[in-house]
């Protein structure tokens, strides 16, 4: 038995003190972006994110729809592995069919499909255009597009066909799948057009909408591929790994991550012994979690693209409280980096980590990413959100989403703890989370406050952040003096304003 001589702590107990604010300072000079995957020092990354936020590995969390607008956003989420490989790798490919600007078709029908059907798909969907194919699959041959303005049910009739009022393939302008984004907003201006179709062999392949055009202005930061495609993560286990990893392999996936409460085990090893022998430097594999720096080393040696910090910190996690396992998220991370740190100086190889758990506000990411964490892992944020696949419902006059951990019985993970195929006991809470509207509204608020807390810490880089970034701890009283009580005056009920 030893006992360390520490308090663990977590990101709550720490401030930052400011440092010089210069004239570089601005936040058009701040760059958020972030290596990714393991790469030697001085060296690029295969994969970077302009935004240090990842999506966390969960049912509840990530969903194609999330992944594909947090790639768009700057960062990247990680497909969760809870279902089955076939299952996965769909919405892998469904996030890969997207490129920076075009949209695959949310809605597929066909000429014979009733206009009181389409009426009705068309009414939640995002995109207010469906395709028309032969078959009304969505690899069907292209016959044209019908959108809300193509009709009118008191005067065409619910049961008129949208044949008869679709926008046909010989009346449009499309393009073809070789067409840049630049190319194809010319065109959409030049013609005065809505949506072009994107066509390739036949099909339509995707769409790009004139709606989007400040969209894509806006989010200028997006995380592809060398072909323009979104990026997109997927979660491994060490169980059937030699089956998920090949099929996510070939569905596109651009960085897998062990998904696991406790890292620190040969079984991870031996994954990445596999994925590193079957495919060499063509896929990355993240691992972890851990809380030391031992365990730190022993998946950098044994090849992780990046590991992830913390167990037991989550919001929804109860993995302390059940088994008596973890660390305080601020302790976790301090040691971890003192390890990555001497590791990069050691071997030349600069590992990322993440942290993953304790971020329950904007300002504990900035902490995060202070004391050296590369990007940020995030389930509840998500969660919150109008992209996450949970349910969003009204309790007692406010709205909340669906929230569960992978601990929970909801999950049915017995297998991720360890308890052989019966959860026993849990170790996460099925619950909610107070609704909070779009993804791209919230990460663009981060964002701005992460810059905000850059610059007054003299720095617009994350690397000059780790360098630079001075903390002190917070003494019990000094919560005290932040927490007095008072009512906070709203407009509503202001007869001044």
């Amino acid at each position: 038995m030893k006992i360390l001589p520490e308090i663990s702590r977590t990101l709550s107990e720490y401030l930052l003190i400011p440092g010089l604010t210069t004239e570089d300072c601005t936040p058009d000079n701040v760059d958020l972006g972030a290596p990714l995957v393991r790469h030697r020092v001085g060296e690029e990354p295969a994969i970077r994110v302009a935004t240090p936020m990842v999506g966390a590995i969960m049912q509840a969390v990530s969903s194609p729809a999330l992944a594909i607008a947090l790639a768009q956003a700057g960062g990247l989420s990680f497909i969760h592995q809870n279902q089955r490989i076939e299952d996965q790798a769909a919405d892998v490919r469904a996030v890969k069919r997207h490129k920076a600007g075009f949209r695959t078709g949310e809605i597929t029908v066909s000429p014979r499909t009733p206009l009181g059907e389409v009426a009705r798909l068309l009414a939640g969907a995002e995109q207010g255009v469906a395709v028309v194919t032969e078959s009304g699959e969505a690899d069907g041959e292209f016959r044209g597009i019908i959108g809300r303005d193509d009709f009118h049910l008191e005067r065409h009739g619910a049961h008129e066909t949208a044949g008869n009022r679709m926008r046909g393939r010989d009346s449009l302008v499309t393009t073809s799948a070789s067409a840049t984004l630049s190319d194809a907003n010319e065109l959409i201006w030049q013609h005065h057009l809505d949506v072009l179709p994107v066509l390739e062999n036949g099909r339509a392949v995707s769409l790009v909408l004139r709606s989007d055009y400040q969209a894509h202005k806006t989010y200028h930061r997006a995380t592809v591929d060398a072909e323009k495609r979104l990026r997109v993560g997927a979660g491994v286990n060490s169980r059937d790994f030699k089956d998920r990893i090949p099929a996510l392999v070939e569905a596109g996936a651009d960085v897998l991550c062990l998904d696991s409460s406790d890292g620190y085990s040969v079984y991870q090893a031996k994954t990445l012994e596999f994925a590193r022998e079957e495919y060499g430097d063509d896929i990355s594999v993240g691992a972890g979690n851990v809380v030391d720096g031992r365990a730190f080393r022993y998946l950098a040696d044994a090849g992780a693209a990046f590991v992830k910090v913390g167990i037991g910190g989550g919001a929804i996690c109860t993995t302390r409280e059940q088994k008596g396992i973890g660390r305080g998220q601020a302790s976790a991370l301090l040691d971890v980096v003192e390890a990555r740190d001497a590791y990069a100086q050691e071997t030349g190889m600069y590992v990322p980590l993440c942290c993953d758990g304790g971020l329950l506000s904007d300002s504990h990411m900035a902490m995060a990413l202070a004391m050296g964490s590369d990007f940020v892992m995030l389930g509840r944020y998500f969660a919150r959100l109008d992209e996450s696949p949970s349910r969003k419902l009204q309790i007692g006059g406010q709205w909340y989403k669906e929230y569960w951990g992978e601990g929970s019985r909801r999950a049915q993970n017995a297998d991720r703890y360890g308890q052989r195929g019966q959860l026993v006991f849990e170790e996460g809470v099925d619950g909610y989370v107070p609704y909070a509207g779009s993804l791209y509204d919230n990460v663009e608020r981060t964002r701005a406050k992460l810059t905000a807390t850059m610059i007054s810490c003299g720095s617009t880089t994350l690397p000059d952040f780790h360098r630079d970034a001075v903390l002190v701890a917070v003494s019990p009283e000094s919560f005290k003096q932040t927490g007095a009580e008072i009512e906070v005056r709203r407009p509503a009920i202001d007869a001044g304003e």
